[in-house]
């Protein structure tokens, strides 16, 4: 997928600053087994207090191009050629959803959803963040796990359930890895409860290597 490359090796200008480049050099990066990634997530209760999804600025438009996250996404995930004309408006372009194995034609049918809600990134850390890392985080396109078209119904039924709550239908396995590849590459923490459901949930699935650029 051309323009998702292109932001992952060029990384996306956010207030100032660049979000995580997974090409640069001297990146600061986490890499394990699968089952080895889960162990090393730190253990920490939760804490809602305060939290409002107005504390995580999002869908922007960080490198001027008329789309903001939500349609670099889409662009970026579409798995039919889509044409991008005035205002960010899309035509053509067929979405696939992996957690329900549904295909889309309609856009508008799909959700963009954050692989760790909003309230879960909140309750796990981010409420000690400033304000440009919130945004930074709701809008990370340096990482093609952070962020995922998924059918709108059933990213509803998700809200900001994280896996001791909530599993997709279908690839199971991929959606845990991917859970925990965003919580690495943000140094975000689990609950006790989330992290003995990511250990049996994940007991049938390949131990496959987890490698992020840490964002933070």
């Amino acid at each position: 997928m051309p323009r998702r490359l292109l932001l992952l090796l060029l990384g996306v200008l956010i207030s100032g600053g660049f979000v995580a480049v997974p090409a640069a050099a001297h990146a600061d990066s986490y890499s394990a087994p699968f089952t080895q990634a889960i162990s090393d997530l730190p253990v920490a209760a939760e804490v809602r207090t305060g939290y409002s999804r107005s504390l995580f600025p999002h869908w922007i438009d960080a490198d001027g191009d008329g789309c903001n996250t939500r349609y670099e996404v889409l662009i970026a995930e579409a798995d039919d050629p889509v044409s991008v004309g005035s205002g960010c408006s899309l035509t053509g372009g067929r979405w696939f959803s992996y957690y329900d194995r549904i295909s889309w034609t309609d856009p508008g049918r799909i959700d963009i959803d954050h692989m760790v809600p909003l309230a879960e990134a909140w309750d796990s850390g981010a409420r000690t963040w400033s304000t440009a890392t919130r945004q930074a985080y709701a809008n990370d396109l340096g990482d093609y796990r952070s962020l995922v078209g998924v059918t709108d119904s059933v990213n509803q039924s998700k809200g900001d359930k994280d896996p001791n709550q909530w599993m997709p239908t279908y690839d199971k396995c991929r959606y845990l890895r991917e859970w925990v590849a965003v919580k690495h590459r943000w140094l975000l923490t689990v609950d006790s409860a989330e992290k003995s459901a990511l250990a049996s949930l994940s007991s049938g699935c390949s131990d496959t290597t987890i490698t992020v650029t840490l964002a933070r």
